[in-house]
């Protein structure tokens, strides 16, 4: 067995640190002042948050197992070898499910993986689940997570026929009752061996109760513990730290998910088909090789910091930023620019992303979607049909592509772009004398887009302090979590903090009778029409003033802080 170092703890691992939040709803000390940094120190400080997902060792007082932990990589080893099996098996089928960011990393890998197979003239036998199916990979489609039913009632079409399913049911927080529903379903069905992904403890996981279902996640995942020792369910959970920004697990959580799953399903494939031995150092290898993919991706921290600037720039002066990408790095640009809009109530046009072939070099499972509005656009044609003739020094774009691309093809887009605007940059990639560079390649790109498309709302002023000010309060985790900021910022209580939140969600001065007793629900469906509604909340709860008030006083800020530190100099 492997035995890490003992290490000193991280401030976020003491019993004493906001103990009554899971790890991935904690903030993060390194940022906490990351809204009045420069361009350079929010690369830095986004650099020391994603180094904490390779930080090796243990301390004895920590609750917590690391990545690299004995007990996670024994278990990804297990893992790697029911992979193996499945391959092995006919009439068997792998099937990766989450909701938002986690979908999102579930469809990118199923079609990855799809794709090492049908190279391998083996059958494709990997598939996805998504919240809100393929419209979810491209716009905000939250509320679907609320429903462990919908959830079940997918998975249960989805395995149809099959004699054997590896589920691998992800949830960053251990709190999607999407992903619930799904993993219960599969407890009570021998067709299949459930598998949770997240990086909170067990203990940590949501045990609020959930609407008309009569268990929580929670209780869902001790069943799977129990089940754990016999290789009939497997939870693998390392913490990873709290997010940069707070609870935004499309960051280091959709990291995390797609190194430890790639992993996984490379060495169960190498297993199968190259006769290579599962180990727990085959897996330390793995992970050392993104590792050192972290490290190259940040020795370019000066320049990801100019395209930080750039990218705000655009968006303060209320332009916006286009990533014009190929194969799975176009796709990584769509996911980025996705994710913009519920994580901080960004406009949809704010960032988008493109990708030459549009849905055909996509092949998600609904197929083409551009019919369903300009946001489902996404080919280059599309991009050079209806942006090119609108783009000014105002925008900012970025190609993201690698030397195994049509260049030729690269270099004409390119030419056609600085035609209208030299506000024209590249994320690219050469080959570093590895098997499997995509994986490098891929987890590179990310890490430099969440740092842009992050940075460039920070700049923009949709970050207070190290939270999500201004998230789109979506579905009832985001209603929980909203209540949770306007308590971190005011000394009001969790009762007053609600008061606030509604009245801004409701526009009201008054709460009724029927707003007060509406369900979360309601609540979030009014939510998500309005906008700016926690920054409306903090800014009456933290001055004593009232909607219309709060509202017209940010009305003359960009940065939510500054508002709220102007009004409270006067008072």
């Amino acid at each position: 067995m492997l035995e890490a170092p003992k290490t000193e703890m991280r401030q976020w691992e003491l019993s004493s640190f906001e103990p009554s939040l899971p790890v991935t709803e904690k903030s993060n000390p390194i940022t906490r002042d990351i809204d009045r940094a420069n361009t350079e120190q929010i690369v830095h400080m986004l650099e020391e948050c994603d180094k904490e997902l390779f930080e090796e060792g243990w301390h004895t007082d920590s609750v917590y197992k690391r990545l690299k932990n004995p007990s996670v990589i024994q278990t990804m080893v297990d893992l790697a070898k029911n992979v193996e099996s499945i391959l092995k098996e006919p009439n068997s089928l792998i099937i990766m499910s989450g909701c938002g960011t986690s979908g999102r990393i579930a469809f990118l890998l199923a079609t990855s993986f799809n794709s090492m197979l049908k190279d391998l003239q083996q059958k494709e036998i990997c598939s996805y689940i998504i919240a809100g199916g393929d419209m979810a990979l491209l716009t905000s489609q939250e509320a679907p997570e609320d429903s462990p039913i919908l959830g079940a009632d997918i998975l249960d079409k989805a395995r149809e026929g099959k004699k054997h399913v590896l589920f691998i049911g992800i949830s960053c927080g251990l709190s999607a009752p999407f992903v619930a529903g799904q993993l219960d379903f599969c407890l009570n069905c021998d067709v299949f061996t459930p598998v949770l992904i997240g990086f909170n403890p067990v203990h940590m996981a949501r045990a609020e109760p959930i609407r008309d279902w009569p268990l929580n996640f929670k209780r869902v995942a001790e069943k799977m513990m129990e089940k754990q020792d016999s290789q009939k369910a497997f939870i693998l959970n390392p913490a990873v730290g709290p997010e940069a920004i707070s609870g935004s697990s499309r960051m280091k959580g959709g990291s995390a998910t797609k190194m430890l799953l790639e992993t996984v399903l490379w060495a169960g494939l190498n297993a199968a088909y190259n006769r290579r031995e599962i180990t727990p150092a085959a897996m330390l290898a793995q992970i050392k090789m993104y590792e050192r993919a972290h490290e190259f991706t940040y020795s370019q921290r000066e320049k990801i910091a100019v395209l930080v600037e750039k990218a705000g720039l655009s968006l303060k002066g209320k332009g916006h930023v286009y990533y014009v990408g190929w194969k799975t790095l176009g796709i990584i640009g769509i996911i980025d620019a996705s994710e913009c809009v519920p994580t901080f109530g960004a406009g949809s046009e704010d960032i988008r992303g493109f990708i030459y072939n549009g849905f055909q070099e996509m092949k998600n499972e609904e197929g083409d979607l551009s019919s369903m509005g300009s946001q489902f656009r996404i080919d280059h044609r599309d991009f050079v049909n209806v942006i090119l003739p609108t783009l000014s020094k105002h925008d900012t774009v970025i190609f993201l592509f690698t030397v195994n691309d049509d260049l030729n093809e690269v270099k004409e887009l390119a030419s056609q772009v600085k035609g209208k605007t030299s506000n024209l940059h590249a994320l690219t990639h050469d080959c570093v004398g590895n098997s499997v560079p995509n994986q490098q390649w891929e987890i590179s790109t990310k890490w430099s887009l969440n740092a842009i498309s992050t940075g460039a709302h920070i700049l923009k002023g949709k970050v207070y302090r190290n939270y999500m000010i201004d998230l789109k309060v979506t579905n009832s985790k985001l209603y929980r979590r909203a209540i949770h900021i306007l308590q971190c910022f005011t000394s009001c209580s969790m009762v007053q903090c609600e008061t606030a939140l509604l009245k801004a969600v409701y526009d009201v001065e008054e709460l009724t009778t029927e707003i007060i007793s509406a369900d979360v629900s309601k609540h979030t469906e009014v939510a998500n029409t309005r906008d700016r509604v926690i920054p409306t909340a903090l800014v009456m709860l933290q001055c004593g003033c009232s909607v219309k008030e709060a509202r017209s006083r940010l009305n003359n800020y960009s940065v939510v802080r500054d508002a709220v530190d102007s009004l409270l100099s006067v008072k």
